[in-house]
């Protein structure tokens, strides 16, 4: 079974109980990522992802090596296999601790890490920190542009990340299209 089936049967069975219980529009705000009702007592799970960056820093020259292909990390030395698990347990558990948090974001996994890598390399335990600071900076930035452009309302940080983070990624399309001509 694909990822796409099993995340469409999951959907499938979360709008159900949203439908059974009236909680359609709470489950479409909250996919749209807002910070406006993180208050105390409904941010501490995030927590729970702090042990995982830990491990995820101190792998990340394994997940470096691991991510040029299975032959080459064989070849050092690497068990592939347990690499890659651990790394998808990893991010797993980050992604969807966040996710419940805050919501989806759109577009902050793919373009921050590319714009840190143009800069600093492909090195994951050189790059890890600066593309922690360069995604916190961003989402603090579309976080106050969305809840000021419209004032005295807001605009939720999944629709304002979404449409700077399509522009920025068509830009590094574009670009990437022009070096290689």
């Amino acid at each position: 079974m694909s990822a796409s089936c099993l995340g469409n049967i999951i959907s499938s069975i979360t709008t159900f109980f949203a439908y059974k219980n009236d909680l359609i529009q709470n489950m479409s705000s909250w996919l749209h990522g807002d910070f406006s009702m993180i208050v105390e007592g409904q941010y501490e799970l995030i927590y729970i992802s702090l042990p995982a960056l830990i491990l995820a820093y101190l792998f990340a020259d394994k997940f470096t090596v691991a991510g040029m292909g299975e032959e080459f990390s064989v070849n050092l030395g690497l068990n592939y296999r347990q690499v890659v698990n651990l790394g998808l347990m990893v991010v797993a558990l980050v992604t969807s601790v966040v996710v419940l948090t805050v919501g989806m974001i759109p577009f902050l996994g793919l373009i921050i890490p590319n714009i840190v890598t143009i800069f600093r390399g492909d090195n994951l335990k050189k790059s890890l920190g600066h593309t922690a600071l360069l995604g916190a900076v961003f989402v603090l930035f579309c976080d106050i542009l969305g809840r000021i452009i419209i004032y005295p309302y807001e605009i939720s940080i999944g629709l304002t990340v979404g449409v700077i983070g399509s522009g920025i990624f068509i830009y590094l399309l574009l670009r990437r299209k022009s070096y290689e001509s």
